[in-house]
C-alpha cells in the first residue's frame, strides 16, 4: 500500500447502494476531485460495441427500423452516464424464460464473462486517468468510484493480485461498510427493482443450480425477475466478507452510517483520517 497523505487519491468500495457515489458526486461539485467511475468507464470503452449491436439486433426485429438501419438511415447508440448505467445493466440480462425477458443461461455466462474482463481492464486503467486528470484537466485530486462488483474479479488473500496491487499503489482504498440494516433496504430495494447485475462465475453457477433444484423449473421456464431476487440476498451474504478481506488486507473501512451523514468533503476526509489513525 502506498504511503497516503491527505488529498491523495482514493478509491471507494463496497456494495451497489452504500453511498460511493454520492460522496463522489460531492467530492467533484464541491471541491473538484476528479471522478473516475468504472462502470462508466467498462460501458463507454470496453463493453459499448457489444451493448450496440444487442441494441440493433433487437431493432432489426422491426421491419421498419430493419430497413432504416440497413440504408443508415438511423443511427443507434448508447447514452450511458454516471446516474444511468441502464445500457450496461440491459445488456447484461437476467437468465431464463424468453417470453419473460430472459436470455439462455450459457448466453448469460457469455456476457457476464464479457463483463468480467471489461471490469479488470477498467480498474487497471485508474493509474492512467490519475494521469489524464491531472495532466490533461488539471485536476490535482482524484476519487474512483469501483461500482459494486470489484470483489468479485479479485483475491484479497493474493499479496500479488494485479488489481488490488494496481490499485493500492495508486490511491487509498476506502470500504464502506454497510450493517445488517443496509442489507436490508438494499435487499427491499432490489425487490422493486431487481436488476441485472454481475456475478462471481462461481457464485452464480451455484446459486443457478440451487434456484432450478427448489424449484424444479426447467432452464427455459424460469421467471427471471423471479430468480435474480431470489440470488439477491445470498449474494449480499457472499460479499460482504469478501470487502472485509479487500479493507483489512488493502485498505481501510468506513461504516456506511457515518457516510450517510458527509455533507462536505471535509466531512468525509475527516472520516478517512479518522479510518486511518485506528487502522
Amino acid at each position: 500500500m502506498r504511503t497516503y497523505k491527505r488529498g491523495d487519491p482514493i478509491a471507494v468500495m463496497g456494495m451497489s447502494g452504500v453511498g460511493k457515489t454520492r460522496i463522489a458526486s460531492i467530492l467533484r461539485s464541491q471541491d473538484r476531485w476528479f471522478h473516475y467511475s468504472i462502470d462508466y468507464r467498462i460501458g463507454t470503452r470496453y463493453m459499448d460495441e457489444a451493448i450496440v449491436d444487442n441494441f440493433k439486433r433487437e431493432a432489426t426485429k422491426v421491419p421498419l427500423l430493419r430497413e432504416l438501419l440497413l440504408t443508415d438511415s438511423i443511427y443507434i447508440s448508447s447514452n450511458i452516464t454516471f446516474d444511468n448505467l441502464d445500457p450496461l445493466s440491459t445488456y447484461l440480462g437476467k437468465p431464463g424464460d424468453p417470453s419473460k425477458g430472459g436470455i439462455p443461461f450459457d448466453e448469460y455466462i457469455r456476457r457476464q464473462r464479457e463483463h468480467q474482463d471489461a471490469e479488470i481492464r477498467a480498474l487497471m486503467d485508474t493509474p492512467l486517468f490519475v494521469e489524464k486528470a491531472r495532466s490533461i484537466y488539471g485536476y490535482d485530486r482524484f476519487i474512483c468510484d469501483t461500482g459494486g462488483s470489484i470483489c468479485e474479479v479479485v483475491d484479497p488473500e493474493d499479496e500479488n493480485d494485479p488489481v488490488l496491487r494496481t490499485l493500492s499503489q495508486t490511491c487509498l482504498l476506502v470500504y464502506i461498510a454497510g450493517d445488517d440494516s443496509h442489507a436490508g433496504a438494499l435487499k427491499t430495494r432490489f425487490d422493486k427493482n431487481p436488476k441485472p447485475m454481475f456475478y462471481n462465475e462461481t457464485f452464480l453457477r451455484d446459486v443457478w443450480a440451487d434456484y432450478l433444484s427448489e424449484t424444479g423449473c426447467a432452464e427455459e421456464n424460469v421467471d427471471p425477475d423471479h430468480f435474480i431476487r431470489w440470488g439477491f440476498a445470498r449474494l449480499i451474504e457472499w460479499r460482504r466478507p469478501r470487502y472485509q478481506a479487500m479493507a483489512d488486507g488493502w485498505g481501510i473501512t468506513i461504516p456506511a452510517n457515518k457516510i450517510e451523514k458527509v455533507r462536505t468533503p471535509e466531512d468525509f476526509l475527516d472520516l478517512v483520517d479518522s479510518a486511518r489513525s485506528e487502522s
